[in-house]
C-alpha cells in the first residue's frame, strides 16, 4: 500500500478462552475484548459486523453482533466484543474482524479537522458530519481483516488460554499517495498471548514544602498533571494522575501492557515549562510478562513561564 503515515495509535484486542463448564467435546468459551491506547487522530470510528474463527474446520463465528466504537474511548479501559462463545477444540490460523465501516477525524494542523470515511452514509458518522475525503477499506466487508497470529497458529483446548491482538493504526491509517483526500484503511495487525501482558501502577506525590505555581490565575494540583508512558516505537499513551483514595497520593494504573521497556515521563498543563520528579525523568520501565510493577515518584516543584 502507498501510504504516508500521518500519526501514532495502538490499540489492542484480549482475546479470553475460558474452560466451558459443564459441557463435554473439550471445547472451550470465548470471550472477545477490545482495547486501545490514545494517539493523534481526534476519531477512529470501526463498525464491526462479524468476527470469526478460521481452522482447520473451516470457519468459526464466534459473534455477528454489530459493533461501533471510537478506539481512542478505549484508552487503558476494553470494551467486549464477544461474550462467552462455544470453540471447538482444535487449531486456528488466523481471527478475522469483517469492517463494514469506519471514519477517521484528523488534525488538519490549523485548529480544523477532516473527516475521511468508507461511505458519506457510514452510520457510525455524527449527525451532521461533513465529509471531507474517501476512506478506503478494500477487502474488510468481505473476508474481513486478519489477525497474525502468535507462531501462525492458535490451539483451543480445554485449558483457559488468553490471546492480546496488537491493531498499529499508524500502519493502518494513511494518506493514498496519489491523493491526499483519499486515505485507506489496510490493517496491520499481530496475536500474542495475554498471559505475557503485564502493568505499570504509578504513583506521584508532592514533596514536603513544595508549592505549586499558578498558571492562569489557578493554583496548580497534582490533578493537573498526567503520566506519560512511551514504548519502544515511539507511542506515547498519557492519562491524567488522580488521587483515588484521597490520601494526598496520585495514581496512574497503565494495564495491558506488552513485556518490554517503556519509558515513563510526567507533564504538566499548558504553561509548565519544566517539572523535578524524584527518581529523575524520563524513568526507564521494564514491563515483565503477567506481574504489574509498583513505581513511586515525588514532585519537588514545578517552573512556569511568564504569565
Amino acid at each position: 500500500m502507498k501510504t504516508r503515515l500521518i500519526s501514532r495509535l495502538t490499540a489492542l484486542a484480549a482475546v479470553m478462552l475460558l474452560p466451558l463448564l459443564g459441557c463435554g467435546g473439550g471445547d472451550s468459551k470465548l470471550t472477545v475484548l477490545l482495547k486501545d491506547a490514545p494517539g493523534d487522530f481526534k476519531a477512529a470510528v470501526v463498525t464491526i459486523d462479524q468476527v470469526y474463527l478460521q481452522g482447520e474446520g473451516g470457519k468459526v463465528v464466534l459473534s455477528d453482533k454489530k459493533v461501533t466504537t471510537d478506539l481512542l474511548t478505549l484508552a487503558n479501559d476494553t470494551a467486549t466484543l464477544v461474550q462467552d462463545a462455544v470453540v471447538p477444540a482444535g487449531t486456528y490460523s488466523e481471527l478475522r474482524f469483517v469492517v463494514s465501516g469506519a471514519y477517521v477525524r484528523v488534525d488538519n494542523g490549523d485548529g480544523t479537522t477532516s473527516i475521511y470515511a468508507t461511505s458519506p452514509n457510514y452510520e457510525g458518522l455524527p449527525a451532521g458530519a461533513k465529509v471531507n475525503g474517501d476512506l478506503q477499506a478494500p477487502s474488510l466487508g468481505s473476508s474481513g481483516l486478519k489477525v497474525k497470529l502468535d507462531g501462525d497458529k492458535l490451539e483451543v483446548t480445554g485449558e483457559q488460554k488468553v490471546l492480546v491482538v496488537d491493531f498499529d493504526v499508524s500502519q493502518s491509517f494513511g494518506h493514498d499517495a496519489g491523493n491526499l483526500r483519499k486515505w485507506v484503511l489496510h490493517p496491520v495487525i499481530k496475536g500474542a498471548d495475554m498471559t505475557l501482558t503485564g502493568g505499570a501502577a504509578v504513583t506521584l506525590a508532592l514533596a514536603n514544602g513544595t508549592t505549586l505555581p499558578t498558571v492562569n490565575g489557578e493554583q496548580l494540583t497534582l490533578a493537573h498533571f498526567n503520566a506519560v508512558l512511551t514504548n519502544s516505537d515511539g507511542t506515547r499513551t498519557v492519562v491524567a494522575l488522580v488521587d483515588t483514595n484521597a490520601d494526598g497520593v496520585f495514581e496512574v494504573n497503565f494495564k495491558f501492557l506488552f513485556p518490554g521497556t517503556y519509558t515513563l515521563s510526567f507533564e504538566g498543563p499548558e504553561g509548565v515549562t519544566s517539572i523535578n520528579v524524584t527518581p529523575a525523568i524520563p524513568f526507564t520501565v521494564n514491563v515483565e510478562s503477567g506481574r504489574t510493577g509498583t513505581y513511586a515518584f515525588t514532585l519537588n516543584g514545578a517552573v512556569a513561564g511568564a504569565q
